[in-house]
């Protein structure tokens, strides 16, 4: 491999870890206070993208709004999902709110498919030409996709490390009963986590979806990388999920010429499976999150 390929492979590898570094942090979020696995994010996440598919077709709005309406629809499923299931679970072991997901997602996933059909959608995007400099081409719309998700990483993590919101997210993962006992309402709180998790799977959704085709099955399969990202990183780390994202989307890239684009959930499979066994607390993870 030459090294401008070298170069176009790292920077696809930097978008898209970027991108799937946004339902890997809301798995983590959800992790790190509620204590199991979200298998739903990655139906969030469709039910994001078709969101915003939606107002582009029937109201012709340009994808910048479609996609704020998506985040705030996405935010209310999410929001409600938690005060109709999950929150009624939060006595129970993480195998049933773990199971309560998966259904969730399922369910999701065939009224989308009701709804909508299963054909391949995409968002209407201007086509762009490609900059190239001396063999390295970056595409414009890369250059967006890696600033929204950026930007929207940032805000959480000053959400997450310099608001009272985030202080108090941190006690609850902590301890919730002494968190109780110093007067933070967890109920309210956690309902504001799930609406930020609704958000942030909706514009993975968007931004994924813009790279691709949409169909109601893509973010089910879009679920094992942010897992594994998650999992790589260390579950219940936010700076850990966008680290693992960034690190195993880049790995699946530099790897792709070898092993082909195909197998890039494959290695997915195998980075999950290495770091459970090796490390499972992954890079900055701590054991005693989950418990």
């Amino acid at each position: 491999m030459v090294w401008i390929d070298f170069v176009n492979l790292l920077i696809n590898g930097v978008v898209e870890g970027l991108v799937v570094a946004l339902p890997a942090l809301a798995m983590t979020l959800v992790m790190g206070v509620n204590r199991f696995p979200n298998a739903a994010t990655g139906d969030f996440m469709t039910a994001g993208a078709f969101a915003a598919l939606a107002m582009q077709l029937l109201a012709g709005w340009p994808l910048w709004a479609a996609t704020v309406v998506a985040a705030l629809v996405t935010a209310g499923v999410a929001g409600l999902s938690h005060e109709l299931i999950f929150r009624r679970l939060a006595r129970q072991t993480m195998v049933a709110s773990l199971l309560s997901a998966i259904g969730l997602g399922f369910l999701l996933r065939s009224l989308i498919g009701y709804v909508a059909g299963h054909d391949q959608r995409t968002f209407q995007i201007p086509l762009v030409r490609a900059w190239n400099f001396s063999g390295v081409r970056v595409l414009p719309s890369d250059l967006a996709i890696a600033g929204v998700a950026l930007a929207s990483l940032a805000v959480v993590f000053v959400l997450l490390f310099k608001t009272s919101f985030g202080r108090q997210l941190r006690a609850v993962a902590d301890s919730p009963d002494l968190a109780r006992a110093s007067g933070i309402r967890a109920r309210s709180l956690l309902l504001r986590l799930w609406l930020l998790v609704g958000a942030l799977s909706a514009l993975g959704g968007v931004l994924l979806g813009s790279k691709a085709v949409v169909t109601p099955d893509f973010g089910w399969e879009s679920l094992i990388p942010a897992f594994a990202a998650m999992v790589l990183g260390g579950i219940g780390s936010p700076v850990g999920a966008v680290l693992g994202a960034l690190l195993l989307s880049v790995m699946q890239e530099l790897l792709s010429p070898w092993l082909g684009a195909s197998y890039k959930l494959a290695l997915s499979f195998v980075v999950l499976a290495g770091v459970l066994v090796v490390r499972p607390a992954g890079l900055m993870g701590r054991v005693e999150l989950v418990r």
